[in-house]
Formats: C-alpha cells, structure tokens, sequence
C-alpha cells in the first residue's frame, strides 16, 4: 500500500478550529475532503499533546548497544587516537558490525569530534615538576609584581609561512584562478630569527638575529636592545628580566653579564612558552605581516618591526593583567602544556 501524503499544518489548525466551533468529525471530514479517521486522528493528538504537528521520531535503532557504546568510550578515552576503523574492527570483534559513519555519529552524540592534535613542547616529569612549582609560587602574586616583568623571546618568522592557512571566496571552477592560489616555496622562502621584548608599558626594541647566536652575541644585543627598552619604557628600579633556559642564556658568560649590570633575572620553568605572553604578541604579529604580504626578507624584517611599534600599549597591558589565568591553567591541567 502506498504510503499516503501528510496533511499541512495549515489543514490541521483548521481541522482543530472547526472542531472548537462544535463541528462533528464527519462534517470537518466532508468540508475539508479528508477521511473521518484522519480529522479524528488530529483531534485526538490535539486533546493529548496541545499540538497538530507530529511528535519527534525515534528513528532507526541504534546498531551498537548501550554496553558497546560504553565500551567504544573508554577506549577513546584511554587513547584518543583510536581510529574509527579500530573500533569498527573492535565491534567486529564482538559480533556487532558497523561502517566508520556510524561510529562517528556514535561519537559526536557522546559528544566527542575529531581534532588535529596540538603540537606542545615534550614535557618530562622534571618539566612538570617545575612548571607546577612556578604556578604555585607566582599564583597569588599581585599584578603590580608582573608589571615589573620585562618580557623577552626569539622566534624565527618565515616568509611565507602563515600564508598557507588563508581562505578565499571563490567559485567552484575557479580553483586555480591565480587570485585564489598561495604559490609556495620550499623552506618557506627564507627566514629571519627575531629577539623582542615587551612589558605591560608596550613593546621594546625588535632586533633582527643574523649568523649563529652564541652567549657573546647574546650579551651584545641585550645590551644594545634590553638596557634601552628598559629606559624607554620606564621600568624604574627593581624590574625583573625573563628569559627562558636556552643554553645561550643560562651560559656562564651571559650570567655574569647580567650580574654585572645587576640585572635580576625571573626564575623560569623550561619547555614553558605557553606561560610567556609574548608568544601571544608573536602570533599577533604574524597575522599583521601575512596581511602586507612582504616580498623579500628585507621587506619582511622592516614590516616586522613597522607592526612590532603599532602594537597598542593596551594589549601589552592586558596580557599581563591576565597572566594569573596562565597559571591557573597550569595548575588546572596539573603541569601538562596549556593554549597561549
């Protein structure tokens, strides 16, 4: 038998309306052209639920039991990279057979999704150790003793290195539309180490690194860069310095240096970049180069520092406002790596 079209909304109100002005179901039934069974149908659906339209639908039952479901959870949650055909073949194993789709959708109703992996520093137990001392130290330090902190890092910027995450709006036969293509280069076109400083006053001077950096060249730029970003940005007396544990700057040379200048130097946790918030400027100013879309490393090092001085003050100042929530992230996450 052929499966029969479902009445409107619009017919079913109507069915009801007459209902409520003291029609008999044969009379709707003969007005409106339907059967009686069906407006008695609606009716008595509106009398129970208060409602015409359909009630939600079960669907199709589930092919993996509730035991098995458990079992599929514990196994992701023991290791989350099981693969879907793992568990299909886990399934298999216990008799149930299934295809990957419905051991997605099974997940996704757990609510689970599958994610790309953070890449995080490699944390031994000593690293941890560490980590979760310094969170526990620093945690009830008031904000005007990381106001003091003088900021400092390295990184290494490529040319066209975060290009390769853009969009573009295009359509479907203009994939290779030169306007909606990235051309790549091998080694990312070249790149330019960068030394920065920031404090919650603003952001210090940027030095562009060349050649290899040992602790003799270490001590040159923090004293051409370090001493004059402190004075510009008026960190007073008693402000601190950090830096992270490169063996550049815990060597002998570098020590003595900065115990000459009697610098005082922030105790730090190694593989920590995630409690410096100047990896959050870093990142920041990658979005703004990208955008200016520099041709050469020369160009990129001048936009590099163009943007490094557009950084507003505020956003200095907010990190550092912040930075309780880094360690209590740390401590939250027992010493494991956390977001920037």
């Amino acid at each position: 038998m052929a499966k029969t079209k479902e009445l409107s909304k619009d017919v079913r109100d109507k069915i009801v309306d007459l209902h409520k002005a003291g029609m008999g179901y044969k009379t709707i039934a003969k007005q409106l052209g339907e059967k009686v069974t069906t407006v008695g149908a609606i009716i008595r659906k509106w009398k129970k639920h208060k409602r015409t339209l359909n009630l939600p639908r079960p669907g199709a039952p589930c092919k993996i039991s509730p035991r098995e479901v458990a079992m599929i959870m514990r196994t992701v949650r023991n290791q989350p990279r099981t693969t879907r055909e793992d568990l299909v073949n886990d399934l298999k194993a216990a008799g149930t057979l299934v295809t990957k789709k419905t051991i997605g959708k099974t997940l996704r109703r757990e609510g689970l999704k599958s994610c790309s992996a953070r890449k995080v520093p490699l944390l031994k137990k000593a690293h941890i150790h560490a980590r979760l001392k310094f969170a526990n130290e620093h945690l009830n330090d008031s904000e005007d003793n990381w106001v003091k902190v003088l900021w400092s890092d390295e990184t290494k910027m490529e040319l066209f290195g975060i290009n390769s995450t853009r969009h573009v709006w295009r359509r479907r036969n203009a994939a290779y539309d030169p306007k909606n293509t990235i051309p790549t280069v091998k080694h990312g076109g070249g790149n330019i180490m960068l030394c920065g400083c920031f404090s919650a006053k603003g952001t210090g001077q940027l030095h562009r690194i060349k050649g290899t950096m040992d602790g003799a060249m270490y001590c040159q730029i923090l004293g051409e860069n370090l001493l004059p970003s402190a004075r510009a940005l008026k960190m007073g007396r008693g402000w601190v310095f950090q830096h992270d544990n490169d063996p550049k700057h815990t060597a002998k040379a570098t020590k003595e240096w900065l115990k000459k200048k009697h610098i005082k130097v922030l105790e730090w946790p190694s593989q920590s970049p995630d409690l410096n918030p100047i990896e959050n400027l870093w990142r920041e100013l990658k979005v703004r180069v990208a955008k200016r879309q520099p041709r050469n490393l020369n160009d990129l090092e001048k936009i590099y520092k163009e943007e490094w001085d557009k950084i507003p003050p505020e956003m200095c100042a907010n990190l550092v406002a912040n930075y309780k929530k880094c360690l209590t992230s740390v401590i939250a996450n027992k010493g494991f790596a956390t977001k920037y």
